[in-house]
């Protein structure tokens, strides 16, 4: 068995329209949700060997405070691929690695990081939290999926069970999305 971590950055700013998207920090409820995320990922304590992340700025900052927060910082591996792929590309990145660690977190960007999700979970009705990435996988999400394979190599569809899923407004109602009136 492999483990799989899913964390989405965290919520973007999109005040400075000069800036390409690879570009956009986070925002200040993107930088409080990185933290409270960060010390639920520690407190989880699933060992992170390798942290696969895009190197976008969104990203790079997301861990930056999850890790300040958790007093810990994983090695972490910057893959320019991750920035917009999607989950066949994922797929063929978490195949590719060497070493076989026991467990792997990927860091980076939607609709790729639920798409594998979505490619990784059956959709046989048995498992209530893939219902809600359904719904919406959210900035700063995060999830653990556990893999029946033993080697990266063999991850494919529907390997995986969703057994962990966290989204800053379960932690922190104030990171929650606003209400309209």
């Amino acid at each position: 068995m492999k483990t799989l971590g899913i964390f989405r950055h965290a919520k973007s700013d999109w005040n400075d329209a000069r800036l390409r998207d690879f570009d956009r920090p986070l925002n200040e409820r993107g930088r409080k949700g990185a933290a409270v995320m960060g010390k639920h990922i520690r407190d989880h304590a699933v060992g992170w060997k390798c942290v696969l992340a895009s190197p976008a700025v969104r990203v790079t900052q997301t861990i930056e405070l999850a890790c300040e927060a958790a007093g810990e910082t994983p090695p972490i591996t910057w893959d320019r691929r991750i920035y917009l792929a999607n989950s066949a590309a994922l797929l063929d990145m978490l195949r590719d690695q060497d070493g076989d660690p026991a467990s792997i977190m990927l860091v980076g960007h939607n609709p790729g990081l639920e798409d594998l999700i979505f490619d990784l979970v059956p959709d046989d009705g048995s498992c209530p939290l893939r219902d809600i990435v359904e719904d919406k996988f959210p900035t700063a999400a995060y999830a653990v999926l556990e893999l029946d394979i033993d080697e990266w190599s063999g991850i494919a569809e529907n390997c995986g069970r969703l057994v962990h899923l966290v989204r800053p407004r379960d932690l922190d109602p104030t990171l929650g999305p606003t209400a309209i009136s």
